[in-house]
């Protein structure tokens, strides 16, 4: 089987100072080449909880993931009552075919994908399928105390999650600590985590944990969500494993009631974080929408319009394959990005416009967002998600924003996914402290080729520890040295050399030249390098810079230390050529 290029994502990680470890492919860095390889350092200071990790290029992220968790230090405690047992439950999605051929086939037809065949729990689906593989048991303790760490890894469906004859307390979401939640069902979106405890004190016996499908598409005519249900077993220790299972009573697939009676009930423990913070700098609204644009003509199989999704009127698209956003930033690159994305959604009845825009934020700034998911049909809930930050969620509601409405500003529960339900707003607010470049998008993998998403671009602060410093020696940003080698040239040397081909235009680091299209880049003369796809490794001598757009000591010394050995080998061989002309 064909392998192909891939990145990493540690979903909720701030990656404090190293944005290049954040994972995002063509957003953080540049994808890793099959047989490459790229080591992933960061720290995680000041967090704890269930995150995860997971692959952030195209659907590969279908099979390639696991939980990350972080547990407290030594010494300190958990702010709830202290477990006997831990079970993480990471829920999936599985396929009877290829992942890629699936994501294939609908980018070409300019269509949703296929839905699964099946959901699964920690890579099993129970035996309720025709295509059973086995199914996971978590065997505990009689009246005994058990954290369920849940995690959605699902592509494409929000997830109801019960066990029968048990309730939760749900002590944390997103590795944010809650203030206790009690509740017979779980409601997690695509990329959403939670943590809940279940107290062992029914009578012993085999109980199903139950996994299906909340279908938030609407009207539902239009939906086609995934209908089975998934099953794993909580076995009480002692109980003969072929006891037949007691069977949950699950919610119907539309139940819209009980998602957002969980959402909206989640308040965040006081004295556990930080403090909402004030007064807000930026102000935001982004409209999510859902629509169509002219096939592309790589579309071989769109008949005219293909499926798009955009933020306030602008359907992302990644930079071509030529560079990744933060390395086109940190080498000076022009006509990669521009800086316009509005503050605002356009006016109705506006197109839907296509671009690579992001929005630039000052460090240390406070941005206050209202998420709103129009009403317009067909609309469904949206799980956004923010690389780098957690952010308060200080009010949700359905239908349109009111435009004034009480913010929760005691205990709102902080989160890194927020499901903006359909027909539905939520707001937001974070604090921009972590220079680099950050994906906020949906979580619903089909929608971010389809273009729902958008970079915010936060700058460096004035002391040390609020600047970037260097990148690794190995990460790369800049995919494609043959195009961008002789513009890197021109920065590393005094005087510019010749070359046979046109340079990229070089811009200040945090001023990207405007008018370019999202899929190209411009060079001097005005030309376009047309994306192709990124097969290759990149040269290593493509130099690193800082943000003031200097080439590194270290990217610039090794060049010059070839040159000063060339030198010495060319006076050698002349010397003794010399020499021996002049003994013969």
């Amino acid at each position: 089987m064909r392998r192909r290029p891939n990145t990493r994502s540690r979903h909720g990680v701030f990656q404090l100072m190293t944005p290049w470890a954040d994972g995002p492919s063509l957003v953080s860095q540049c994808p890793i080449q099959p047989s490459g390889s790229y080591t992933y350092r960061f720290a995680v200071p000041g967090q704890e909880g269930t995150l995860w990790w997971h692959a952030h290029s195209s659907f590969l992220r279908a099979t390639v993931y696991s939980a990350f968790i972080v547990r407290p230090r030594a010494g300190n405690a958990y702010p709830f009552p202290a477990p006997d047992m831990e079970v993480p439950i990471v829920l999936g999605e599985w396929w009877n075919r290829n992942v890629v051929d699936v994501e294939n086939d609908a980018v070409l037809a300019g269509q949703l994908p296929a839905q699964s065949d099946a959901f699964t729990v920690n890579g099993k689906t129970g035996l309720l399928y025709p295509c059973a593989n086995d199914t996971f048991t978590a065997v505990v303790e009689p009246n005994a105390r058990v954290l369920l760490r849940v995690i959605n890894a699902g592509l494409n469906s929000h997830l109801f999650f019960k066990v029968a004859g048990h309730n939760f307390t749900v002590v944390a979401v997103d590795g944010s600590y809650t203030s206790n939640l009690n509740t017979d069902t779980l409601v997690i979106a695509p990329g959403q985590t939670v943590d809940a405890l279940v107290s062992t004190a029914a009578a012993p016996g085999n109980y199903y944990m139950a996994v299906m499908a909340h279908d938030t598409m609407s009207p539902l005519t239009f939906a086609a969500s995934d209908t089975s249900t998934a099953t794993a077993i909580l076995q009480y220790n002692g109980t003969s494993p072929t006891a037949t299972p007691a069977m949950p009573t699950m919610p119907s697939s539309s139940d819209a009631a009980t998602a957002n009676a969980f959402y909206f009930g989640l308040r965040g423990l006081a004295g556990t974080g930080p403090a909402v913070p004030a007064p807000v700098d930026v102000s935001m609204t982004i409209e999510l929408g859902l629509g169509q644009l002219p096939c592309d003509p790589s579309q071989t199989k769109c008949n005219g319009t293909a499926a798009a999704a955009a933020m306030n009127g602008v359907s992302f698209r990644l930079p071509g394959p030529e560079a990744s956003l933060l390395g086109a930033h940190m080498n000076g690159l022009a006509g990669v990005f521009t800086e316009d994305f509005p503050d605002g959604p356009p006016p109705s009845g506006t197109a839907m416009a296509v671009g690579t825009k992001v929005k630039k934020l000052a460090y240390n700034s406070v941005v206050e967002i209202v998420l709103q998911n129009p009403s317009a049909v067909p609309t469904e809930n949206h799980p956004i998600h923010l690389h780098g930050f957690n952010f308060f969620v200080l009010a949700q509601g359905v239908g349109a924003f009111p435009g004034t409405v009480a913010y929760n500003l005691v205990d709102p529960v902080a989160r890194n996914t927020i499901a903006v339900p359909g027909g539905g707003w939520a707001v937001i607010r974070f604090v921009a402290n972590n220079p680099g470049m950050w994906f906020f998008h949906c979580h619903l993998d089909p929608h971010v080729p389809m273009g729902l998403g958008m970079v915010f671009h936060v700058d460096s602060g004035t002391t040390p520890g609020t600047t970037l410093p260097l990148p690794p020696a190995d990460w790369v940003g800049v995919c494609d040295a043959q195009n961008y080698a002789t513009a890197a040239a021109a920065v590393v040397a005094p005087a510019p050399a010749a070359a046979p081909a046109p340079a990229p235009t070089l811009a200040p680091a945090s001023a990207p030249g405007p008018g370019a299209g999202p899929a190209n880049s411009t060079r001097a003369d005005g030309s376009t390098v047309k994306p192709r796809a990124a097969d290759h490794k990149p040269s290593p001598s493509v130099p690193q810079h800082r943000e003031d757009g200097r080439p590194s000591s270290s990217s610039a010394g090794p060049r010059a230390a070839g040159g000063h050995l060339t030198c010495l080998l060319c006076f050698t061989i002349l010397l003794f050529f010399v020499l021996h002309e002049h003994s013969a």
